[in-house]
């Protein structure tokens, strides 16, 4: 009678359990991912007018959104330091680094920015000391220990095929046992940064495909256990109305074109390089699988905050959402930030504050690849500078001028002012071309290649093109003082160092024989050329004229 009370009693316990195979799945684990871009040393707000961003606002709102996940991890696009303001520039852009290891970055994908200042020099960033490569002092403050983050660059291959400037991938892993989830990130920037950083500077690497590169990396990546793959990549795209930075409005962009050929174990790209605000579905974008492409804009103004679901059993993200937020001062500043980035903003402060001299008005570029009243101020400057080397004409590019000359009520402007329009470091080049090879060069405004821009010349040269003829031959007429440009006649022009490596697709310029030494950078040009008399006149013809001919 016992053993059978006890049998039933056994039955009765089967017949009450859940079956393995019915027991409730588990909860997915959710991992957020903070992320921003182009920050491009903006330890201040970039507009004194609009108090949004800024080093140590950036830092609170970054811990804001850390505190809604047990499991984070913050990353950059790339941009991180390069055409930086003036308390970043002067001292290397160590205070950015030191800013974001206070931050507590993780992962910053080498953007095209990082190789302003060389190969040599960005390795510099990474590991530290103060060896130095540019013509700042590093080390100027206090020691530089180097970044505390890793600098991620997949495409950036060694010419002497020994691997990559930096590595390429990362793994990151969040929590324990069966609720452990892992996520790999794949880094790199656009292939085209060769032609947008001076060649001097990275004769050492090449840049590689970045489709093909991340596609080779990514089933790597899920073999070595990664539940979920986040590229992080410095190319970008832009919306056709760019109001709402959570949009994806007739979005279009090189970055769609990639996304198109990448491999589906790819769950989310986070991307910069245009500068502009973006949250897009794949289906969005052409992409019928579930995918996601984000960018926050530039200058830390904005963070993207993104949640990662992933279920730890089958170990696959099941879902994935973003949001773009605006990094307002309404929470308190990070005090370690605001007192580390204040040392440098008020080492910077005098000679920011230096008055180079007086301009009659403001000198400004429009954002359509022409240069403007600015353009036409820089390459007088740059003309005048170099006129002793019997230099004839001066080109600029229009890209490289990265903000206008405002100057105050009474017409100064300051070295401040001066330097955030061309931050870069440049010296200039007296080469001797062709007239044949002056032509090739402008109509290389004109071709497929990247995006349209006209060189803006220095007073005296005059030129029209034809958007409607075909490429190659769309400048219609080029002239010097009155006379036309002759084919076969030399002409020594004057242009910037990363104009004369073949910088912006300008390839022709390479073509060019020097014909003076170095000797004077595009920026003490500019403050020499406004300091030179009372009140420099902001020149306001066009010299670039569109024609129907």
């Amino acid at each position: 009678m016992r053993a059978a009370f006890s049998i039933f009693i056994l039955l009765l316990t089967a017949a009450c359990a859940t079956p393995r195979s019915a027991q409730a799945p588990q909860a997915p684990v959710i991992v957020g991912i903070i992320a921003f871009n182009d920050f491009h040393g903006a330890l201040e707000p970039p507009k004194a007018s609009v108090p949004v961003g800024g080093a140590a606002v950036l830092a609170s709102a970054i811990d804001t959104i850390r505190k809604r996940y047990k499991h984070h991890v913050t990353v950059s696009a790339g941009d991180l330091i390069g055409a930086s303001p003036l308390a970043s520039a002067l001292f290397a852009d160590e205070p950015t680094i030191g800013a974001m290891n206070r931050m507590g970055l993780h992962f910053n994908a080498v953007g095209n920015h990082e190789f302003d200042s060389s190969t040599a020099e960005l390795r510099r960033k990474q590991h530290g000391g103060c060896e130095t490569f540019t013509s700042r002092t590093p080390c100027a403050l206090e020691p530089f220990a180097g970044a505390q983050f890793k600098f991620l660059a997949a495409n950036v291959k060694l010419k002497d095929g020994s691997g990559t400037l930096f590595p390429g991938t990362a793994l990151e892993s969040f929590g324990t046992g069966k609720r452990k989830v892992t996520v790999g990130f794949i880094g790199m920037l656009l292939e085209g940064t060769g032609s947008l950083v001076s060649a001097s500077g990275i004769a050492d690497v090449t840049f590689a495909d970045e489709a093909s590169t991340a596609n080779v990396l990514a089933p790597g990546l899920k073999a070595q256990g990664a539940d979920a793959v986040i590229l992080l990549i410095h190319e970008g795209g832009e919306q056709a109305h760019a109001s709402d930075p959570n949009g994806c409005d007739g979005f279009s962009g090189a970055i769609r074109e990639i996304a198109a050929h990448l491999d589906p174990a790819i769950d989310v790209i986070v991307s910069g390089h245009t500068h502009r605000a973006y949250v897009c579905k794949g289906g969005e974008i052409g992409i019928e699988r579930p995918l996601l492409l984000t960018s926050a804009g530039a200058s830390g103004t904005l963070l993207t905050d993104i949640s990662l679901a992933i279920d730890p059993a089958t170990r696959r993200v099941v879902s994935r959402k973003a949001t773009n937020l605006a990094v307002l001062p309404d929470g308190n500043p990070r005090a370690d930030i605001a007192a580390y980035v204040g040392q440098y903003v008020e080492a910077a402060r005098p000679i920011a504050a230096h008055e180079v001299g007086r301009l009659s008005g403001a000198a400004t570029r429009s954002e359509d690849g022409m240069g403007g009243t600015l353009g036409n101020l820089v390459a007088d400057a740059q003309l005048a500078a170099t006129r002793e080397d019997g230099a004839q004409i001066a080109f600029t590019n229009p890209f490289g001028l990265r903000a206008p000359l405002l100057p105050d009520e009474s017409g100064r402007v300051n070295y401040g002012a001066v330097f955030a329009t061309q931050p870069f470091g440049n010296m200039l080049v007296t080469l001797d071309l062709t007239g044949a090879q002056i032509k090739a060069v402008l109509e290389q405004g004109f071709d497929t290649v990247g995006r349209e821009q006209a060189l803006s010349a220095s007073k005296g040269f005059a030129w029209s093109y034809n958007r409607n003829r075909q490429v190659g031959d769309r400048v219609v007429a080029m002239a010097l003082k009155g006379e036309s440009i002759d084919p076969a006649k030399h002409y020594r022009v004057t242009v910037n160092t990363f104009l004369a490596g073949g910088g912006d697709d300008f390839s022709v310029f390479r073509e060019g024989r020097a014909a003076a030494p170095i000797r004077i950078g595009d920026l003490e040009a500019l403050e020499m050329w406004i300091a030179r008399v009372p009140v420099r006149q902001v020149p306001q013809e066009s010299r670039a004229v569109a024609s129907s001919l």
